[in-house]
């Protein structure tokens, strides 16, 4: 088995010789030999790399030098398998003659030393006849494949990751093309007079990485290929600085819609992916119900009953449901903490929602969950991301909203609207609990008040006190400082809402600050937070009566939609 990771390396040479070839995609839980290896700053890409090849069986590994990162962990590998074929690739930046003939002597060198490695030979007329294979398989794959029946949506950016392909598949939506460094549409070129020169010039003219000479027009082809899509997901991984400043210029000037996806390539990361893609094909299928609610049919009513909807918000800390009528009326909504089963707390929850109405779960014409634990909802109809039903529910509560700012029990969001109530742009803050209700939980506990208490001690303050880190560990160690001094928990506790504020801001200037604004999730509860967002903003935040139900009255909003969809298809 031969593991690559760049769609530069020559994978045919080594099929030609009889080997397996297989494209590594790490899927790390977690980084614990890469870190003491490696510095802990370099690329989560190439971290997961080392973690996978050290812990699976390759007979080789074929680096190229896409960066130092690769460069390093080529280092290692080399030290840590040392019986193991691990060779790394000086790919040339040149495309033309001069780079191709370059970048076909150093393959010709690797051959040598495979051959020297396995006492295998290479044949010239096997390669041609695993070309030919491919070339009869494939045929001649275009870069960009559109579909008339489904949302085309491209990729761009650093190395995909497979999830987010499956994801795409499993919303039976095409991917148009995939030009990362990983895209899988490669140019095979058969020239038999001049087979191997040929070749490499394939693997050199296909659409060009960042390192590449040709990277300078990339911003034409990304028109050329995104102009026919509707829409661009752009794939960064984390401590990858390469691509950052492309997708900067795309934000400024590309007219397609974007979503930006950072990952750190862990199984972890799996739940933000899915969040942020289904966010962003909601974002793209305006005015659409979601597939779950195309495939059932709604429950039966009498001609003269009133209908009734239940939206569900499961978050990491509350869950929240609201039934609402099809007058666009909330006749009961409820909160409940979430606790160590979302599932149980969903029943929990229905089981007083109902009370609440004075109804019966037969009296639901439809459901629909959102937030952290929607898809463990067994009851739920459909479900759809808290990204869509904050923007429905903030609009209506306020139709002039254009930008909400989320704090939740572990995430942290920014969203922009227009002047329909639909989401135009998402950032998310889910790596880390800083800023979030976890957040204050743990300061709240190390100054030995009530979270409840920590907002109004805030506007008590006399003194203004930075608190330097964001980190709930490190925060939690300056707050204990800071109490040594005999600093007042007031003044402690405003320079946490403050910091709070100053990281929420960040947030939203990446969406594009635009009034009115709102605040929703618990922390909104928190009249410190408020204050300082406030004050950073020069600009009030509406809140309303209930700020931990606008997730859930958007679940109900899109349950009455897909109701009056399929009682009038016309509509």
């Amino acid at each position: 088995m031969i593991g690559y990771i760049c769609k530069y390396t020559p994978i045919e040479v080594f099929e030609a010789m009889g080997e397996e070839v297989r494209r590594i995609e790490p899927e790390a839980a977690s980084f614990n030999q890469a870190d003491t290896l490696m510095h802990p700053n370099i690329c989560s890409f190439a971290k997961g790399l080392l973690e996978d090849v050290l812990e699976q069986h390759y007979d080789g590994i074929i680096l190229t030098t896409c960066c130092d990162s690769i460069r390093r962990v080529y280092d290692v590998l080399r030290e840590k398998l040392p019986d193991t074929f691990v060779y790394i690739l000086d790919i040339p930046r040149i495309t033309k003659d001069a780079g191709i003939g370059l970048y076909e002597k150093r393959i010709r060198r690797m051959i040598q030393e495979y051959e020297a490695y396995t006492g295998k030979q290479f044949k010239e007329e096997r390669l041609l006849e695993v070309l030919r294979e491919k070339r009869g398989i494939k045929g001649e794959e275009a870069p960009l494949s559109l579909r008339t029946d489904r949302l085309n949506v491209g990729i761009l950016g650093a190395r995909a990751n497979e999830s987010i392909c499956r994801i795409l598949e499993q919303h039976h939506v095409n991917v148009a093309f995939d030009l990362t460094c990983t895209g899988l549409k490669r140019k095979l070129l058969i020239e038999e007079d001049n087979l191997l020169p040929g070749y490499v010039r394939g693997l050199l003219t296909q659409f060009p990485c960042m390192r590449m000479e040709a990277a300078a027009g990339r911003d034409q082809l990304i028109q050329t290929y995104g102009g026919s899509v509707d829409g661009v997901i752009y794939h960064t991984v984390q401590f990858c600085d390469n691509y950052s400043y492309e997708y900067a210029w795309l934000k400024e000037g590309f007219q397609k819609p974007l979503l930006l996806l950072e990952t750190d390539y862990t199984r972890q990361s799996y739940g933000q992916i899915l969040t942020r893609v289904e966010a962003f094909l909601e974002s793209l299928q305006q005015g659409e119900t979601g597939s779950a609610g195309k495939r059932k049919k709604i429950r039966e009513r009498r001609e003269n009953d009133t209908m009734y909807v239940l939206g569900v918000d499961s978050g990491s800390t509350s869950t929240n449901a609201v039934i609402m009528d099809q007058d666009r009326k909330i006749r009961a909504f409820s909160v409940v903490r979430t606790g160590a089963k979302s599932g149980e707390s969903a029943e929990r929850i229905l089981k007083e929602v109902l009370e609440k109405a004075g109804l019966k779960r037969e009296d639901l014409t439809w459901i629909v969950s959102t937030g952290y634990g929607r898809v463990s909802i067994p009851y739920a109809d459909e479900n759809v991301t808290e990204i869509s039903c904050h923007g429905r529910g903030a609009h209506y509560f306020n139709p002039k909203i254009r930008t909400i700012l989320d704090i939740g029990g572990q995430d942290s969001k920014a969203i922009k609207l227009d002047e329909r109530g639909e989401v135009t742009d998402f950032v998310m803050n889910d790596k880390c609990a800083a800023g979030t209700g976890r957040f204050l939980e743990a300061i709240a506990r190390t100054l030995e008040i009530d979270i409840s208490q920590v907002g109004p001690a805030a506007l008590t303050s006399t003194e203004d006190i930075e608190i330097t880190s964001m980190c709930t560990v490190f925060a939690e160690s300056e707050v204990i400082s800071l109490i040594a001094n005999n600093k007042e928990k007031g003044d402690i506790a405003n320079g946490i809402c403050r910091a709070i504020a100053n990281k929420a801001y960040s947030l939203m200037k990446r969406v594009g600050l635009e009034p009115d604004y709102m605040m929703t999730g618990g922390v909104a509860k928190n009249p410190g937070v408020v204050r300082a967002v406030e004050d950073k903003l020069q600009a009030g935040l509406y809140i309303c009566p209930e700020p931990e139900i606008v997730g859930a009255v958007g679940a109900a909003l899109y349950a009455l939609d897909c109701c009056n969809l399929q009682a009038d298809p016309e509509k």
